[in-house]
């Protein structure tokens, strides 16, 4: 049962109480304004300060004082309750900035991994391994891209000659690492056929815009595959954003652990602290209720 408290004790508790009204002159207020800074060690020492990461000391002296406005503690059971509350506050704060953290670098990770790409040799024996790799590299933007750079000197060598030259065909098979592709093929069947095209002014016009034709259809094709490989990745880029922006699970549920631990320290002290000050002012307060519990089915 709790000790009943008398209605003399209350008598007294009260009159203790108005007696304690802090300071009251502009001279006293001053000075108890340093007392968050006075009594906050163990606040103090929660402060990271190393040589690659340091915290910043005003703004945990500002948190303190703040705390320390707004509880009025009296005497070192209160301040000792009011640094564990700044303290766990605190930590809270750096869980949840270490949260952010560990989300922008899986973030800025995966942006930077997918930018830089696969290297260029072991994207060319990805796209060699699947046979011909014309169609492999038309999957994606960058193959795509490769595409285009090899077919634009190619129309630009039949602007110039007026046909397909074995020359151009070649130095094409070349880029491709010397083995004839799909590409190849059809370029190498158009100019023959070309060749046996009969000799004139119009036969030379028509044999000009058929090679064009031709180049200009792989440009196009290479082009849209190009453009929808682009969208494509991008909505994939976003996906993985998206699914980046939580941590990774053994981190999560370290933070996560971790904050849970700091917020019970918090409201236990905070429940302590209010405790002590009602009892300070006077008030009757029930004895705290504790509950045993057995592993005893």
């Amino acid at each position: 049962m709790p000790k009943r408290v008398t209605e003399k004790q209350l008598a007294a508790n009260r009159r203790n109480a108005l007696r304690s009204t802090g300071p009251r002159t502009a001279r006293g207020r001053e000075v108890s304004k340093m007392n968050a800074l006075k009594h906050g060690i163990l606040s103090r020492q929660v402060l990271v300060e190393g040589q690659h990461y340091q915290e910043d000391r005003s703004e945990l002296e500002a948190l303190h004082q703040r705390f320390w406005d707004d509880l009025q503690p009296e005497g070192p059971v209160e301040e000792m309750l009011v640094d564990q509350i700044v303290t766990a506050h605190w930590r809270l704060r750096r869980a949840m900035i270490a949260e952010s953290g560990a989300i922008a670098h899986s973030v800025d990770s995966g942006h930077r991994k997918r930018s830089q790409g696969t290297h260029p040799v072991l994207q060319w024996m990805h796209w060699r391994s699947l046979g011909d790799p014309i169609y492999p590299m038309k999957d994606c933007s960058i193959g795509a891209s490769v595409l285009l750079s090899y077919l634009r000197p190619v129309r630009a060598d039949v602007e110039e000659h007026g046909t397909i030259r074995a020359e151009a065909v070649q130095e094409l098979v070349t880029r491709f690492g010397g083995q004839p592709n799909s590409l190849t093929k059809s370029l190498e069947t158009l100019r023959l056929q070309l060749e046996q095209e009969p000799h004139g002014p119009d036969t030379a016009r028509q044999i000009k815009e058929k090679a064009l034709a031709f180049v200009d259809r792989e440009i196009s094709s290479a082009e849209f595959s190009k453009e929808r490989c682009v969208e494509d990745e991008e909505h994939k880029d976003e996906a993985l954003k998206a699914a980046a922006v939580l941590p990774a699970a053994d981190t999560l549920d370290k933070i996560l652990r971790y904050e849970t631990k700091l917020e019970r320290q918090m409201y236990r002290a905070m429940a302590q602290l209010e405790r002590i000050q009602r009892m300070r002012r006077g008030e009757m307060i029930p004895a705290p209720l504790s509950v045993e519990v057995s592993a005893r089915g």
